[in-house]
């Protein structure tokens, strides 16, 4: 796949999550965690810094509020003065980029969203052309990047939804708490984008948000879309909940290995198969492992609503839903070109009822279990709901992708120092 459209920002791909959710219980230990919202869009690193762990509340914990719509959305205060800045939690990605607008002179009283105005920020700072970032080709950051008329680094995003963000690279100071603020970040500072929020690149690439902040382990809880208000939470650092985890080794590639299809800075995991009402579909294992191209690498990407399958696992996958429900199925409908196996919404019941349960199983007996019912299936627009899965191959990749839809729900950890992903069941929205 390009690197110019990484596959996880697929942010306009917009399907209402299905309820997903994990047989694990939780625990204690301490952390850093903030507010998480779903709205629309391998190395080791060393711990974040110690004042994290010195810092945090008498609970052992700090905690901002969390919303949700179509995408994980964590607002974070950036700036000196922070300035609160809506962003896409994507860690399908490596570039952070925030929007930029200058609020005072637009006399914008009432902003659509919380986005950034460098000139009230007496930390922010512009990256010029002579800068070693702002050159057409570095190690793991293929970022297209130019050279603009006042002599600063301009860089244009595109992303495989076709979703776009173009604007200067800069540096700016995030504050994780009234305690403790990051040293200058290098992002992006959009002045066009054909999205109202940001991104917060969290993929392994040296200039993601959490290489740069050195953040060694950082977790997240989605909610639910039912309820009027799911919330769910953002964490740095360790989790108090992490003890009663299942963890899956990640799989880690050489930065020698430069395969077409194949995207070294995400977090991959080894999946096993797929399980439905029970059943293990006979899907060749080989087809969730990267082979000499990459294709068959699958990610667990937090910037993408659906989950994605190559097409031979899509079409066991479809097989066996035709199967159970196929005369119920909507006929020559098809969702944004990648889904078809939907349904009409007062169907919903029962066609979830004779489904049953879907999990995604790895290694170490590691599974995701998406709930039997009405879980199973996601509203795509009104009247229409789908199984939450959609074809790469129509996204131009030949990749698997377990997208937020089926990571409702669920505590996912993703610990680099240890080189895992944990995974653990939690009523996301009733977190505190």
């Amino acid at each position: 796949m390009s690197k110019k459209t990484p596959p996880s920002t697929m942010l306009l791909i917009l399907l209402s999550l299905s309820i997903c959710s994990l047989s694990f219980s939780q625990s204690n230990s301490l952390s850093l965690s903030f507010p998480l919202s779903l709205s629309k869009k391998t190395s080791s690193i060393s711990p974040f810094y110690p004042s994290l762990y010195s810092k945090t509340s008498s609970s052992g914990s700090f905690k901002l509020p969390v919303k949700y719509s179509t995408a994980l959305v964590v607002s974070l205060p950036i700036g000196t003065p922070p300035q609160p800045t809506d962003l896409v939690l994507d860690t399908g990605s490596q570039l952070s980029w925030i929007q930029c607008h200058n609020k005072v002179k637009r006399k914008l009283a009432k902003p659509k969203t919380a986005s950034f105005d460098p000139s009230l920020s007496s930390s922010f700072s512009l990256l010029p052309c002579n800068h070693p970032i702002c050159k057409p080709r570095i190690p793991d950051f293929t970022l297209p990047t130019s050279c603009d008329q006042n002599r600063l680094c301009h860089y244009s995003y595109f992303y495989a939804d076709g979703t776009l963000a173009e604007g200067n690279l800069v540096r700016e100071k995030f504050t994780i708490s009234n305690s403790l603020t990051t040293p200058p970040v290098i992002l992006g500072c959009a002045q066009a984008s054909t999205e109202n929020r940001g991104i917060l690149g969290m993929n392994t690439g040296r200039l993601s948000f959490i290489s740069q902040a050195k953040i060694s382990k950082f977790s997240y809880c989605v909610p639910s879309r039912t309820g009027s208000n799911p919330t769910g939470l953002f964490y740095l650092g360790d989790n108090p909940n992490s003890s009663k985890f299942k963890y899956v080794t990640m799989l880690t590639f050489p930065k020698s290995q430069r395969s077409p299809n194949l995207d070294p800075l995400a977090y991959t995991l080894p999946m096993k198969g797929i399980k439905i009402a029970g059943k293990r579909l006979n899907i060749s294992p080989a087809v969730f492992k990267p082979d000499p191209s990459g294709s068959g690498q699958t990610m667990i990407d937090s910037g993408s609503d659906l989950t994605y399958l190559a097409d031979e696992a899509y079409e066991k996958v479809k097989e066996e839903i035709v199967r159970l429900v196929g005369p119920k199925m909507k006929k020559g409908y098809e969702f944004a070109a990648v889904a078809d196996m939907c349904f009409n919404a007062v169907e919903t019941a029962e066609v979830g009822r004779r489904i049953g349960d879907m999990s995604f199983e790895f290694e170490n007996g590691v599974e995701i279990l998406v709930a039997k019912g009405e879980g199973i299936l996601t509203e795509v627009e009104k009247g229409v709901k789908c199984v939450g899965i959609g074809r790469s191959g129509r996204l131009g990749i030949g990749s698997n992708i377990i997208g937020t839809v089926h990571q409702q729900n669920m505590w996912v950890e993703y610990d680099l120092t240890n080189r895992r992903i944990g995974f653990g069941g939690a009523e996301c929205s009733r977190l505190k």
